[in-house]
């Protein structure tokens, strides 16, 4: 046998080794199939802790693209506006996917409000302190005009809070190794407010009357696991 024959043989040998392993080291155990099913619509209620759902507000909308790509990304997706006592409005967005891969991970609003037109003025990375547990938040500055949005959101891959695309990419692969594909949860509150920490304490507020509220056995998927 020829030395450029033996080459080949190697290099044919590599090959298959590599298909293989990847074979096998494919992620093949979906997370979203082995806990109780997500229906967004019950998963979060329409009223809790002074607050109630505002049908008077419409819900916004998006561009025909955005939400063909939503649609592409996501399963579910819910939207409501949450009026409390004293006449404060707060909005909600949740977007859930079964399958977070690299081709369907969550899209963050840094990305999805320029899209719509808003521009993004600040941002920075800040913590809830909520019952039982300090969960890491991000909270942009967003504007439209003179419409002044403060956003406060997390993303959750499996039961792990994220909030960069680095720390998505991490989370999957901490599954993936173990060969499960995880379910990923975008939570964003939001609200139209001038004085972005006056904004950013109502969203804290408005999250801490919400986790009591959120069935015990789907707090972890939506605040995750990380306690005080």
């Amino acid at each position: 046998m020829t030395v450029s024959r033996r080459r080949a043989f190697v290099v044919l040998g590599l090959m298959g080794a590599s298909f293989a392993g990847a074979t096998a080291w494919r992620p093949h155990i979906k997370l979203a199939d082995q806990r109780p099913k997500v229906e967004l619509e019950l998963l979060f209620p329409k009223a809790f802790g002074g607050w109630t759902v505002d049908d008077r507000m419409p819900v916004q909308l998006v561009s025909p693209d955005t939400q063909a790509m939503l649609n592409k990304i996501y399963n579910q997706t819910l939207s409501r506006t949450y009026v409390n006592r004293k006449g404060e409005r707060v909005m909600l967005s949740v977007a859930y996917g079964g399958d977070q891969t690299d081709a369907t991970r969550a899209h963050r609003p840094e990305v999805c409000y320029p899209s719509q037109g808003f521009q993004i003025l600040a941002r920075r990375d800040g913590t809830f302190e909520l019952a039982g547990r300090r969960m890491r938040v991000r909270q942009l500055q967003s504007s439209l005009g003179s419409r002044v949005e403060p956003i406060s959101y997390w993303i959750m891959v499996g039961d792990q809070v994220t909030l960069s695309g680095t720390e998505q990419k991490l989370a999957q692969l901490s599954y993936s190794t173990r060969g499960i594909v995880p379910d990923g949860m975008l939570v964003r509150v939001s609200n139209i407010e001038n004085n972005p920490e006056k904004a950013y304490a109502l969203h804290q507020a408005f999250v801490a009357d919400m986790v009591p509220a959120v069935r015990p056995d789907w707090q972890a998927q939506v605040f995750g696991r990380t306690a005080a």
